[in-house]
C-alpha cells in the first residue's frame, strides 16, 4: 500500500458496471421464475456491493477523525477505483490538482479481499496516510537528501553530471528514510478507523497474512508484516 503513485486512469464508483447491473427486460409470465428462486449474486456483484458498502460507511469515519486531527487539511476524501488493466492487488493515496485526497483501489484488490473487514481496514489505513500528512512529509525528506548528497557531491569537487546524479539518489534515500515509520503510523490509525466504522482491523490485518513479507530491508518502503500484525493488534486492544 503505497502512499504515493501515479493515477492515470481513473473509474469513479460506478460499480454497478462492475457488478453487471444492466437495464431489465420484460419476461413472458410464463418463463418468470418463482418469486423465491432468487438467483445467487455473482462473485463480481457481490465483491462490488461489498467495496460499495464499506466505502459508504468508512468514509463519513475517516473525514470525521481527518477534521477532529488536521484542520487545515482537505478532509473531503474521494474514494476511487483503478481501472488500469494489469494492475496489481494494490491501494493508494494520492491528491488530485485541486488538493483533494484520493483513495484509489485497483479492481485485483477489491476481488482479494475476503471480507469486508479487510476493505475497511486498507481503506482506513489509506485514508490514514492522507490525515497524518505524510506525502508532504515525504516530500520534504526527498527534498532535503536530495540537497544533502548534492552539496557532499560539489565539496568532494564533483562536476554537473555528478550534483545531479547525486541530488537524485539522496531524493530517493530521503523519500524512503522514514516510510516504514510512516506505514505503521497509518496501521495504527488506520486500525482506530476502522473500529470506529464498525469492523474488526484484526480480522482486516490478516491480509498481510496472504502477500509476500518485506522483511526488514535497509531502506525498504514497507516493514515486515508481523510487526504491522502486531501494531495493529495493540491499537485494536486498546479500544476506542
Amino acid at each position: 500500500m503505497n502512499p504515493i503513485g501515479p493515477i492515470k486512469a481513473l473509474a469513479l464508483l460506478s460499480l454497478a458496471l462492475l457488478a453487471g447491473c444492466m437495464a431489465p427486460t420484460a419476461t413472458p409470465t410464463a418463463q418468470r421464475p418463482a418469486m423465491n428462486a432468487v438467483a445467487p449474486l455473482s462473485p463480481r456483484a457481490s465483491q462490488a456491493r461489498q467495496f460499495l458498502s464499506v466505502v459508504k460507511t468508512v468514509e463519513p469515519v475517516a473525514e470525521a477523525e481527518c477534521r477532529a486531527r488536521a484542520p487545515r487539511a482537505n478532509c473531503d476524501f474521494r474514494i476511487v477505483v483503478d481501472d488500469r488493466p494489469d494492475q496489481p492487488a494494490n491501494a493508494f493515496q494520492t491528491l488530485d490538482n485541486a488538493g483533494r485526497p484520493i483513495i484509489a483501489f485497483t479492481l485485483p484488490m477489491i476481488a482479494a479481499a475476503q471480507n469486508a473487514d479487510e476493505l475497511a481496514f486498507v481503506m482506513g489505513h489509506e485514508t490514514a496516510h492522507h490525515i497524518a500528512g505524510h506525502l508532504a512529509r515525504q516530500r520534504e525528506n526527498a527534498e532535503s537528501g536530495a540537497v544533502i548528497f548534492a552539496g557532499i557531491a560539489a565539496l568532494t569537487g564533483g562536476d554537473a553530471s555528478s550534483v545531479r546524479s547525486a541530488s537524485r539518489l539522496g531524493a530517493q534515500v530521503g523519500a524512503r528514510s522514514y516510510s516504514k515509520e510512516f506505514e505503521l503510523e497509518a496501521d495504527a490509525l488506520g486500525t482506530l478507523i476502522t473500529q470506529r466504522a464498525g469492523y474488526d482491523p484484526v480480522r482486516g490485518a490478516a491480509f498481510f497474512t496472504r502477500i509476500p513479507d518485506p522483511g526488514n530491508r535497509f531502506l525498504g518502503t514497507h516493514p515486515p508484516n508481523a510487526q504491522r500484525i502486531d501494531t495493529v493488534r495493540r491499537v485494536a486492544a486498546r479500544g476506542l
